[in-house]
């Protein structure tokens, strides 16, 4: 499993290089809307290859970290609107064949109501979390105006320091992947703990009649 997941890192890996070698600022624009579009398209490799093109005189901090976070802006809008459209019709008609009540979705709503802009915000400078946060806030209608502002505002500190370790770190920025890869395993785990609870508490128990 270890190898299998090398291997996918490094293919991910070749993939940002090539593609940000290639069309230069839009290639970050089109990789970091990838990662935000509901792609796990790690921006943990994007935006230090990117600091470390800065290095070299290719690119600026500034340009980077707009471009960054631009791309997340756009991939996330993407996201978002595959929750408003597909997401709560499909959840609504079919969640309850995949443990989704609309008690869930009516949460969510309370929840992004509640907590919405800091959520959006705080998630965006979170590794995977902020990955898929989009489709939830598409689902509970967030305003879109407000969405795409807290997440211009929540990318770019996230993109300016990964692009700033990229800088410090030179032509070494590829260690980087490994520490953040296993930042994201503590994090996936965590995730994946969450879901577990989610399942056993709406997974469907019988009743013990009593025998007469």
């Amino acid at each position: 499993m270890g190898n299998l997941i090398e291997a996918i890192i490094t293919e991910l890996s070749r993939f940002v290089v090539s593609t940000i070698s290639t069309f230069g600022y839009t290639g970050i624009f089109i990789t970091m809307a990838i990662e935000s579009a509901c792609i796990p398209l790690p921006s943990e490799i994007i935006m230090p290859f990117s600091g470390y093109l800065v290095t070299t005189g290719q690119f600026t901090m500034l340009g980077v970290t707009l471009a960054g976070a631009l791309g997340n802006v756009a991939g996330s809008v993407v996201a978002y609107y595959a929750g408003v459209w597909g997401g709560r019709p499909f959840v609504e008609r079919y969640g309850p064949y995949v443990l989704v009540s609309r008690k869930d979705i009516e949460m969510a709503d309370r929840w992004f109501a509640k907590y919405g802009d800091a959520a959006v915000f705080f998630s965006r400078m979170l590794p995977v979390v902020r990955t898929f946060i989009s489709l939830p806030a598409g689902i509970a209608r967030v305003n879109i105006y407000r969405f795409m502002l807290y997440t211009f505002l929540g990318a770019l500190p996230w993109c300016y320091l990964l692009a700033y370790i990229g800088v410090k770190m030179g032509e070494q920025w590829e260690h980087l992947r490994d520490y953040f890869h296993q930042f994201d395993i503590v994090i996936g785990v965590c995730l994946a703990l969450a879901v577990g609870y989610f399942l056993w508490s709406h997974w469907p128990r019988r009743r013990i009649t009593p025998e007469l």
